[in-house]
């Protein structure tokens, strides 16, 4: 018991002292790990386009030579390629997909 009491101290010091950005990543990286059901939504106009089901996460790409962020995000999910938010035995297979910051209106959301 005073072990596991003194391992959850170091831990809990040890996030207080990290910075607000390396405990997102910490966040972000257990929130991956229970595997959120994420969804996105991509549209052109008031129009649905586009739907990619079973997202475990959306990164944000960084540059090779500066590591200085891209203006774009990618990630891996279900084409939902009839738009019926069901993914259907021919719709299995993840795929990659990556979205402007500039150009696509989109949602993200998690599917409960």
């Amino acid at each position: 018991m005073k072990k596991i009491a003194l391992m959850l101290t170091i831990i809990g010091l040890l996030m207080v002292s990290c910075t607000q950005e390396t405990q997102n990543k910490i966040s972000r990286s257990l929130q991956n790990w229970t595997g959120t059901d994420g969804i996105l939504e991509v549209y052109a106009g008031h129009v649905l386009v586009k739907r990619f089901m079973k997202i475990d996460k959306i990164s944000t790409a960084y540059g090779t030579d500066g590591g200085e962020l891209r203006p774009y995000r990618y990630g891996y999910g279900v084409n939902d390629k009839n738009l019926n938010g069901v993914v259907e035995d021919n719709e299995k297979e993840k795929v990659y997909f990556e979205f402007s910051d500039y150009s696509t209106s989109y949602i993200f959301f998690e599917n409960k």
